[in-house]
């Protein structure tokens, strides 16, 4: 059986930590979350010499041990629990080269946690460039550790990191730095009272707000020989604890680290200027912005097409060829179809993540966020709330999270409850269905209007959310405010593999995630609208045939028939071919007799338990310009967004014997009682703006409730975002229709 031992990767932000974790580990990794926490986990597995094994754990980014955020938090708990699961026999610490100083605050800090350490110093390729010099063999011994000098872009100085971990049991665990010093007799009482424990472990117990065992804070608090100070006593000291760490770094990288300040200026400063500009800045935003959305639309457009003729296939496929039965239609119209109503969209997914992952490979993401920190500022946001609004845009959950980071809890709230109005990854295959179905093709200064569309949008759910927040910051009278700090990392290529991994992860992970609640909507939906109680469904073949003898075809059919026949008797290049009379009245019985049985599948449908159940909320929908089988695909949505695809496709699925992708399914719904196509410009509009503003998904309002600990908020969020979601798209089909 091999070996396995657990390494913690831990740097600051932006030093290129989970390249390094991807170099390592691969694609042998997992995302999850911390047990109890909803603070993203990833961990993976890196094959070492002599059959070992590292389990790698990715930990969030942190500056320091002093924690200020519940990411940071799960770091220090980590560190200090040795039963843990995934407590480390060796911490691996992450740098850049551009910014030693600063990360060896926090090398120091878990070094004299007395863990086994290595100091990785990545992005070494950056060396000359910058005019840098390091003397790698003068460090080691100053900080008593072992260093690999890295350039994950160049893929150098891996192997190098995996020979350190395999050797971590010759590493010393000698402190760098005598904690006690900044307070001599604190230190020596507290050594006293606990002396069994690691002094600096206590010292961290004591001044951090963070659960730890087994070393527990009840326990130094009842201890009757020992007292602890007040808090503004442990911030001073927790000051001149970084102070004393700094004069020792400096001393380190004093005879260690040279830089050339000539070669280190330039070209950064300049683009920062352009990208960050008070005027121009946003505009350049707002174009990469319009080039994405225009790239979503015409590249994706073949793949996705492809995928949803390749789905419609293989379900007529099983249906010709599986014994007919209970199994096999569950099977084609309940499974494969709803599966296959999201599945056409993850093109359109992955290349999202993947223009998102090459703005924050590139570094100019953070330009963006603090570019926008002045715009947010006149309405009541914090400047950290730009980072929550943005990632709100591939989902809301992780985005209410990431507003842990915002100390002050009114501007954290205000956060919270407009980030869903951002546009999240969930309604981009609703916009892209609809848009497809009732916006042109045409285009306007070279932009399709199809993708100008799809940019309105995303800026109207992010215009909302602003003017949201000045009504909030108003009515919750916001007087205190935050300061707001981002770093602005240097620009580099994005790297290939880190571009890779992201889109994979982020797209198998929305895919995943999204095809669990499918799966068990599309049974469910299947059921209600295979079966039915009353006469009406019992009887149906017999009601609608008679209905067709008296009255004959309905206009679906009768447009069914027309604009199919018209298809078989024309060339591809529109010619007309010649065909024999009874050629055609043979083409024309063989449409009669499918059309008939559409009417009958259409019949039982509307009158199954979900026909019923349609009827029963169309009243509600129908001023919006809905049927009562949208009525539906909107309630179901609220599980998840992305869900109103799949249930609009296995509900025009049931019964359905045509080969049909769901896009031509959804062109081909008529509005029964105006003889026009249900999805026009009227009832398209109305659907996008009230996915633009309805609240999300109930994993959303779980998520906003874990956040702030009330049902207040959550189901304030449900009621407002609801009303002002039905009341435009009402406004909206009313004027347009």
């Amino acid at each position: 059986m091999s070996k396995s031992i657990n390494v913690a990767l831990i740097g600051n932000p932006n030093t290129g930590k989970t390249s390094v974790f991807n170099q390592l580990t691969g694609l042998n990794q997992k995302v999850g979350n911390y047990p109890g926490i909803t603070v993203e986990k990833k961990e993976g597995i890196c094959k070492l010499p002599r059959g070992v094994k590292a389990h790698i754990l990715d930990l969030p980014g942190t500056y320091s041990l002093n924690t200020t955020s519940l990411d940071e938090s799960v770091v220090v708990e980590l560190l200090l629990n040795k039963k843990d699961k995934d407590y480390p026999a060796l911490a691996v610490v992450i740098s850049d080269i551009e910014n030693l100083k600063r990360n060896l605050l926090l090398f120091t800090q878990i070094k004299d946690l007395q863990i086994p350490t290595i100091l990785v110093i990545n992005m070494a390729d950056r060396m000359s460039r910058k005019g840098i010099s390091v003397d790698i063999e003068e460090l080691e011994k100053k900080l008593d550790t072992r260093i690999a000098l890295v350039s994950t872009r160049k893929n150098e100085g891996i192997d190098r990191i995996k020979e350190l971990i395999s050797e971590y049991k010759l590493l010393s665990k000698k402190p760098n730095v005598n904690t006690s010093r900044i307070a001599p007799e604190y230190f020596e009482r507290l050594k006293s009272a606990f002396p069994n424990e690691d002094l600096y472990k206590l010292w961290l117990v004591i001044t951090q707000d963070v659960n730890f065992m087994p070393i527990e804070k009840k326990r130094i608090q009842d201890a009757t020989s020992f007292s602890t100070k007040s808090k503004e006593e442990l911030k001073r000291l927790q000051h001149k604890e970084t102070v004393l760490r700094y004069q020792f770094i400096n001393g380190v990288l004093k005879q260690t680290y040279k830089v050339d300040i000539q070669s280190a200026k330039g070209f950064r400063a300049t683009l920062d200027k352009i990208l960050t500009h008070k005027v121009f800045g946003y505009f350049i935003f707002l174009a990469i912005l319009l080039l994405i959305f225009q790239a979503i639309f015409e590249w994706s457009s073949y793949p996705s097409d492809f995928i949803d003729e390749q789905f419609s296939i293989a379900s007529d496929w099983i249906k010709n060829t599986l014994p007919s039965g209970v199994f096999t239609n569950l099977l084609a119209e309940g499974i494969l179809a709803g599966i296959g109503g999201i599945a056409v969209f993850i093109p359109q997914i992955a290349f999202l993540f993947l223009f998102i992952s090459l703005l924050e490979e590139s570094g100019y993401m953070s330009r963006v966020v603090f570019l926008m920190d002045k715009l947010m500022r006149p309405f009541g946001l914090s400047g950290k709330s730009v980072v929550p609004l943005i990632s709100g845009t591939a989902c809301a959950i992780p985005a209410v999270m990431a507003t842990r980071t915002i100390e002050n809890w009114k501007e954290r709230l205000i956060t919270i409850l407009v980030v869903p109005f951002t546009t999240c990854s969930a309604r981009l295959p609703i916009y892209l269905i609809l848009i497809a179905l009732v916006i042109p093709k045409g285009s306007f200064l070279g932009f399709g209007y199809q993708a100008l569309t799809l940019l309105l949008l995303y800026l109207l759910g992010f215009g909302m959310a602003i003017f949201s927040a000045m009504l909030l910051n108003k009515y919750l009278k916001i007087q205190s405010r935050s300061l707001f700090m981002i770093e602005m990392p240097t620009y580099r290529l994005p790297l290939f593999k880190n571009v890779f991994y992201t889109v994979v992860e982020k797209t198998k992970s929305f895919v995943f995630g999204a095809g669990k609640i499918i799966l068990a909507i599309s049974i469910v939906l299947w059921f209600l609208g295979s079966y039915g109680f009353s006469n009406e469904f019992k009887n149906a073949e017999e009601i609608v045939i008679k209905r067709i003898e008296d009255e004959g075809l309905n206009n679906y059919s009768k447009n069914y028939i027309k604009n199919s026949t018209i298809a078989l008797v024309k060339s591809p290049d529109e010619t007309v071919i010649t065909i024999t009379k009874d050629s055609l009245d043979t083409i024309k019985e063989l449409l009669t007799k499918r059309a008939k049985a559409q009417e009958i599948a259409s019949y039982k449908l509307e009158h199954s338990y979900i026909g019923y159940l349609g009827k029963v909320i169309e009243p509600a929908v129908k001023p919006l310009g809905y049927d009562w089988k949208i009525g539906i695909a909107v309630l179901t949505s609220f599980a998840a967004r992305e869900v109103f695809v799949g249930t609009l496709a296995t509900i025009y699925s049931v019964g359905n014997d045509e080969e049909e992708t769901i896009k031509n399914r959804m062109a081909a719904e008529l509005d029964e009682s105006e003889n026009k196509p249900l999805f026009n410009l009227a009832s398209g509009i109305s659907l996008m703006l009230f996915y633009a503003f309805a609240m999300q998904c109930m994993s959303t309002l779980a998520i906003v409730k874990r956040e702030t600990n009330s049902w207040k908020w959550p189901l304030f969020q449900l009621v407002f975002m609801s009303a002002f979601a039905y009341l435009v798209a009402l406004t909206a089909f009313q004027m347009l229709k």
